[in-house]
């Protein structure tokens, strides 16, 4: 019997589950799930702003697969911050915070079941739940919080006012990489 390959579209799914797969074999390791928990005195992780993003990016697309759902194109919406300190100082090595936000118009009916998929995945992966709704009054309105000790990301899955389902990666204080040539 000859082995068929299959259709393109098969192709591209099967491709799909497999980067998900990858990902979630990863994740641990990409958040350092061998890390213990920071001091205050240790520095900071060190990593390139373009790699947070395409970090946070590739999070939130394996939180929508999870979840079931399919992420609106061009809704994504990345937010550099300076780290601020204890006493309102900001330093000027570069370090920053990173907010990234993306979008489902996924229908109002199907979030609850979105950030249950999503909270299972994250409580697999170490993620500690620091809330968790899925209605107000009897009407949908959910809100999925989670954090990772070991990392200090948080997480963020909610429905909006305007009824669309937002995924959002907070990093902790950050400093990239050091540029060859620059002062110490």
């Amino acid at each position: 019997m000859p082995f068929h390959l299959p259709r393109p579209a098969a192709r591209a799914v099967a491709a799909r589950r497999l980067g998900v797969a990858a990902l979630a074999l990863c994740l641990p390791l990409i958040l350092g799930g061998c890390m213990s928990t920071p001091g205050p005195a240790e520095p900071l992780p060190v990593k390139a702003r373009q790699d947070a993003q395409g970090w946070a990016q590739h999070m939130t697309e394996y939180m929508a697969q999870s979840a079931g759902v399919t992420l609106d194109a061009g809704s994504a919406e990345p937010f550099f911050n300076d780290c601020v300190g204890k006493n309102d100082e900001v330093a000027q090595d570069g370090r920053y915070k990173m907010s990234y936000a993306v979008y489902s118009s996924a229908p109002l009916e199907q979030h609850p079941e979105a950030v249950r998929k999503v909270r299972a995945m994250l409580e697999q992966q170490g993620f500690k739940i620091d809330g968790y709704r899925e209605t107000t009054d009897g009407k949908v309105d959910t809100v999925l919080d989670a954090s990772q000790a070991s990392s200090r990301y948080l997480i963020t899955v909610e429905t909006t006012t305007g009824g669309l389902l937002l995924f959002r990666v907070k990093t902790p204080c950050l400093i990239p990489p050091a540029t060859p040539g620059a002062p110490s």
